[in-house]
């Protein structure tokens, strides 16, 4: 049975950092371009960052840029996001998402999501 599993979420200080991790099951990592989404209450889902399936090459949404890294570990089945510098407006339902296409920031072009893990960023 395939399966997303995301973990590390918590409440954080403004300025404070969080690892998030997505654990896979039922199916090979390697094979699949990954993403993080985010939702935040009565807003739509949106890309916060997304990697191909090597690991290679990683991109971001404006709004984390320089304050967010990606990576992956396919030996390991797990995607992280490293989030530093976080602010009140990176209050969302955290979600990892699985493309057996190209990686992408656009929500259709990912197969199987997480259920997320929630970040509030207040002091």
């Amino acid at each position: 049975q395939l399966q997303l599993v995301e973990s590390g979420g918590g409440l954080v200080q403004p300025g404070g950092s969080l690892r998030l991790s997505c654990a896979a099951s039922g199916f090979t990592l390697d094979y699949y371009a990954m993403g993080w989404f985010r939702q935040a209450p009565g807003k739509e889902r949106e890309a916060v960052s997304w990697i191909r399936r090597s690991g290679d090459s990683t991109y971001y949404a404006d709004s984390v840029k320089d304050r967010f890294t990606i990576s992956r570990d396919n030996a390991k089945h797990t995607v992280y996001l490293q989030m530093n510098s976080l602010k009140p407006e990176d209050t969302a339902i955290y979600f990892c998402a699985a493309a057996r296409g190209y990686c992408s920031e656009y929500v259709l072009a990912y197969d199987y999501w997480g259920q997320g893990t929630q970040v509030t960023v207040s002091s």
